[in-house]
């Protein structure tokens, strides 16, 4: 399973990625997210693909585990881009058939979208391939640490987000075990049109939302019995440190931006 989904695991490594203050990484993916929407030619995506690159070999991660984390999201990325083509126009028109049309303006925003989703995907994936979940909610703590003065419990909303991220790959491997238990009696998840095929993944939603629910109170007792009482007054184990090497991601970043402003058409 670790294959089918990488998105919210971690990888342990020392590399010049993995050594970065969460916080850095964080802004620098939420930001990343923002700017990409600025690229609307080649010269753009191409300089973005490069940064992305140089990211993930600095981060000494196969790339194995970034196209792995791309898999499991490809059919979405390509009902994206068969509508983006079909329902654009402009340029030259190669195919038309009432509404849908294949133009060359159409088919220039399928790649782009594609190319968009690609870049995405690597940065978040990155993100989490090279932050422990518990250096992401000290990150997203401190970030959203502002909004205690409207009386919002930070600690508490950035704890239920690391779980969620945290439970997305526990969960499909769950998933993939009640898969393997209903082959076993005879059930195939790959044959039969679009509705058998939504019939057959029925009797799975149970036990997952058993097992989900079961894991949920588990978690909750663990944490009782550990004496958890809510972030007030609580002290940190592990003290987020801002080093040159975080001021010089968001500089690249800001001269990445700079860039792709002046490389835009």
């Amino acid at each position: 399973m670790m294959e089918k989904l990488i998105f919210g695991r971690y990888i342990p490594g020392n590399s010049w990625i993995h050594r970065l203050d969460p916080r850095a990484k964080l802004l620098s993916t939420i930001f990343f997210i923002f700017v990409i929407f600025l690229a609307n030619n080649w010269q753009t995506y191409l300089t973005l693909f490069i940064f992305v690159l140089t990211a993930v070999l600095l981060s000494e991660i196969k790339m194995s585990f970034f196209i792995n984390g791309i898999k499991p999201m490809i059919w979405l990325i390509l009902f994206t881009v068969i509508l983006q083509v079909l329902f654009t126009g402009g340029g030259e028109v190669y195919f038309q058939w009432g509404i849908l049309m294949i133009t060359s303006q159409g088919l220039m925003n399928g790649v782009f979208i594609f190319c968009r989703f690609v870049l995405i995907i690597f940065m978040s994936t990155l993100l989490t391939l090279t932050t422990m979940p518990l250096s992401l909610t000290d990150a997203l703590e401190y970030l959203m640490r502002p909004l205690t003065a409207l009386k919002v419990p930070v600690y508490e909303i950035a704890l239920m987000l690391s779980i969620a991220l945290r439970f997305v790959p526990t969960l499909m491997d769950e998933t993939e075990k009640i898969m393997n238990a209903q082959r076993a009696r005879g059930v195939d998840f790959g044959e039969g049109n679009v509705f058998q095929q939504m019939k057959a993944i029925v009797p799975l939603l149970i036990p997952l939302f058993v097992s989900s629910f079961n894991r949920a109170e588990e978690l909750a007792t663990a944490m009782e019995a550990r004496g958890y009482s809510g972030g007030e007054g609580r002290t940190k184990f592990r003290k987020l440190d801002w080093s040159a090497s975080d001021t010089l991601v968001m500089a690249v970043f800001v001269l990445m931006t700079g860039a792709l402003v002046v490389l835009r058409t």
